[in-house]
């Protein structure tokens, strides 16, 4: 067991997951203060630092109407060209909006895939002078599933990014997307590749998390009844309780550096959806009512879907 040591602070969203160089970044291209975003990102430590401010990057609004002026100024540098492809890959998703292809209109498809061409333009500009550009790559990763690349070709952009960072956590993300059976792949794949990630990650590692993103993207494909069966099993239980011992609870872990609060939240819910409400329990303590988007947003509004799951957990704990 994991009790609460302190009374649960009230849920918050908050897109820089309380991080400060983060919250720096949004503020500052909010403002359309690009100097300053240009230091920040300039700031980040590794690829996975990087990608976690460029997931900031897409969730600012309006970067496309200025971003011009950035290149403009600074047309030796390939980092507003870079800003500018991620941003628009996130940008291209807006078009297309949130729900599944058959509730998906032809003209929010034609702007997503406008969209996403130009993203893919900006990021093989970026290339073209950094062949070794990590983020780029990564993102490409993700515009792959959208434009609905080949197997190949989206095997080889995901390879490109993992030469170059093994490990880089939201390409290996995007890459389980591309399988999920609601895109390009099925169940199968999907999870041959979150265990196969999983297993050469090693213990203390975020990588275990595609397991749980698996299960919950499984449960959410399935009729509820049915899905609903599935994922308190005994079996996906085990698994998740394996995958988050050798990742969130390992006696190393530390909810600390580049994404962590996503990962921990993708436990909290599945956890709870699997009637795990200890292990539940703990993955909440450790958000703290620190809110994001994803997972929540499977569910809906995610401040109420993350009050409703936590209250559920707290009343079910033994």
């Amino acid at each position: 067991m994991w009790p609460f040591t302190k009374r649960p602070k009230d849920p918050v969203l908050d897109p820089s997951y309380g991080d400060p160089h983060r919250k720096a970044l949004i503020r500052a291209l909010e403002k359309r203060k690009w100097k300053f975003a240009r230091e920040l990102l300039n700031m980040a430590a590794d690829p996975d630092e990087m990608a976690f401010l460029m997931e900031a990057v897409g969730g600012v609004d309006g970067i496309q109407d200025w971003i011009g002026d950035w290149m403009d100024a600074e047309p030796e540098s390939t980092l507003p060209v870079l800003v500018a492809g991620c941003h628009a890959v996130r940008w291209a998703w807006e078009a297309r909006g949130g729900k599944r292809a058959k509730y998906t209109t032809a003209a929010q498809f034609k702007g997503f895939h406008e969209r996403l061409r130009h993203a893919e333009a900006l990021l093989q500009r970026v290339l073209a002078r950094e062949p070794d550009n990590v983020t780029a790559r990564a993102w490409l990763v993700t515009s792959s599933r959208g434009l609905g690349v080949g197997p190949a070709e989206a095997r080889q952009r995901f390879e490109a990014v993992t030469r170059l960072h093994p490990g880089h956590l939201v390409a290996h993300e995007q890459r389980l997307q591309y399988l999920c059976a609601k895109w390009s792949g099925s169940h199968e794949e999907m999870f041959d590749f979150a265990r196969g990630a999983a297993t050469a990650a090693g213990p203390n590692s975020l990588l275990h998390e595609l397991v749980a993103v698996a299960h919950i993207e499984k449960w959410d494909a399935t009729e509820r009844e049915e899905g609903n069966e599935y994922i308190v099993s005994d079996e996906v239980r085990a698994e998740l309780l394996t995958a988050a011992e050798d990742s969130i609870f390992h006696p190393d872990y530390v909810p600390a550096g580049p994404g962590w609060a996503p990962r921990v939240a993708t436990f909290a819910m599945a956890f709870e959806l699997a009637d795990e409400f200890d292990a539940a329990g703990h993955a909440f303590a450790l958000l703290d009512g620190l809110v994001t988007e994803w997972p929540w947003q499977i569910l809906g509004d995610p401040v109420e879907k993350f009050t409703a799951s936590r209250d559920w957990v707290t009343t079910n704990r033994s």
